[in-house]
């Protein structure tokens, strides 16, 4: 049985499963299935640019199952929360509200440890986890979602972390970032502690989506809000970690005390570029616990093709929830944000905002720069353009754009150490440009853009008697008279010009004169 009670709720352990979204993915046409046989090694090429989730049967020698890119289209996200793409921001702002509810299970009830390895049995070598870069320094495992206690505040803290594989129990983990899991590792390695974590190895995309949000709470707590309902969990076998259930795997264990002491990288990161080699704490592993039919779960991440990777679009997910909360702060009428991932899911942003009062596009434009330290360059523009389209957003930088009136650019800003403009610069400059129709215009409302032509208003007898009516564009005399040509329409307007009986107005509607 899927669904259980406990705690006086209803806990189906299948609806928030990975092997199920993916198979909901591949009715849907989002996923594709390979049979055949796959080696490990040639992974990574079948993932590039893959516009699909793909789910492999039988990979490396033990026939593995493999799923990856999972994450890696808005489309497939706002399928894991049930809404069209352009509704997926609202919908985790709404789901972000509810108050989490967490129901906690047996290990006899947990799918998560129907298999439990542990001592020599828990090899991080049998998992097949492949190379993802020509240049990584091992085999990763990318697809992780880390859950520490702080020990100092009592809330966990959920993100996801990559793991160099370093042997049958060890694996580097990039902890140099500015993140609140880095300042909690630190503080007890300093204190000379080991501090347990449990990587959930497995999830469905809105777990993954929350683990990158940014709200200043207990963040297994943000899981259960966005699952929009109650959220199985069970206690780890070797720490006191409370992780999902329903999860398909994890891994139990803990980052040792000597600190960022051993190399881990490079790594293709999410910018597209490579990342240095790295001191970075060492993960020990103490425990694998699985689903008796786990599949495997990997991330895109870097490449050419970035925009069709899991990690830029759920950075561009978790930024876009950021910023329209900011916005609301700021000035009041956001229409829509959009953050383009093929720059990595958070440098490049689009606004669209109808204007309250002058100047509130560049407040738009500080908005986001404050509430986003990846962000570098924000457009801003009019309700009327569409900020998902590139050939939109274009005409209007082109044609409601100066350089020298509209260009908003500040330095000193702290910026992404991997961006390779930077020079090696720890603070960066940031850019926006104000896209936006000058104040006094916007508030006469859009302007009038080129359209097919509709054929509104009533039927006349004549060109004349529909002009003895009032002034009327073209397409409404073609209306008056029932014309599917417009041909006769110029002849008729013809014979009026030469009797001196119609002219133009100024807003170049045909009139009747004399």
């Amino acid at each position: 049985m899927s669904i259980i009670q406990k705690a006086g709720a209803s806990v189906d352990l299948d609806r928030y499963r990975l092997r199920r979204f993916v198979e909901e993915a591949a009715a849907a046409g989002e996923a594709q299935v390979i049979e055949e046989p796959v080696a490990l090694a040639d992974l990574a090429a079948r993932f590039e640019g893959s516009a699909k989730a793909l789910h492999f049967r039988n990979v490396g020698p033990e026939g593995a199952e493999v799923v990856g890119n999972v994450a890696g289209s808005r489309k497939r996200i706002a399928m894991a929360f049930g809404v069209p793409s352009e509704k997926l921001t609202h919908e985790i702002m709404r789901r972000l509200e509810n108050r989490p509810k967490v129901v906690e299970l047996t290990r006899a009830e947990a799918p998560v440890q129907q298999v439990v390895l542990t001592g020599e049995d828990a090899d991080l070598t049998k998992l097949p986890a492949n190379l993802q870069h020509g240049l990584d320094g091992a085999p990763y495992l990318s697809a992780g979602i880390d859950i520490v206690r702080d020990p100092a505040s009592g809330l966990t803290n959920v993100g996801i972390r990559r793991l160099m594989l370093r042997g049958r129990r060890e694996a580097g983990a990039d902890l140099l970032a500015p993140s609140d899991l880095k300042a909690i590792y630190e503080a007890c390695a300093r204190r000379g502690e080991t501090l347990p974590v449990a990587f959930v190895l497995g999830a469905h995309p809105v777990d993954h989506v929350a683990a990158v949000m940014r709200v200043p709470i207990d963040e297994v707590g943000i899981m259960a809000s966005l699952r929009d309902g109650p959220m199985p969990v069970v206690k780890c076998v070797t720490n006191e970690l409370m992780v999902p259930a329903d999860a398909e795997m994890i891994l139990e264990g803990y980052f040792d005390a000597r600190g960022h002491v051993e190399p881990e990288g490079p790594y293709g990161e999410f910018l597209g570029y490579y990342g240095e080699l790295k001191m970075n704490p060492v993960f020990h592993l103490t425990a694998i616990t699985r689903r008796a039919d786990a599949l495997f779960q990997t991330s895109t991440i870097g490449g050419r093709t970035m925009e069709c990777t899991d990690t830029a679009q759920l950075n561009a997910a978790r930024a876009e929830v950021t910023i329209w909360r900011a916005l609301q702060n700021a000035v009041r009428e956001p229409t829509d944000v959009h953050v383009l991932t093929p720059s990595g899911g958070s440098l490049h942003v689009r606004v669209a905002l109808r204007q309250r009062a002058p100047g509130e596009a560049r407040n738009a434009i500080a908005a986001v720069f404050a509430s986003q330290a990846n962000t570098k360059h924000v457009w801003v523009v009019d309700p009327d353009i569409d900020v998902r389209s590139d050939g939109q957003v274009d005409w209007a930088m082109a044609t409601r754009f100066q350089a020298d009136r509209d260009l908003v650019v500040h330095s000193g800003f702290r910026a992404v150490p991997l961006d390779p403009s930077l020079q090696g610069a720890r603070t960066g400059a940031k850019a926006g440009f104000d896209c936006t129709l000058p104040f006094a215009q916007s508030m006469k409302g859009p302007p009038d853009i080129p359209a097919p032509p509709t054929y509104p208003g009533q039927r006349f007898d004549s060109v004349a008697a529909a002009l003895a009516d009032g002034p009327k564009f073209f397409q409404e005399l073609m209306a008056a008279r029932a014309s599917r040509d417009g041909r006769e329409i110029v002849v008729e307007l013809e014979s009026l010009r030469l009797a001196g009986k119609v002219g133009r107005d100024k807003e170049g509607r045909w009139v009747a004169q004399g």
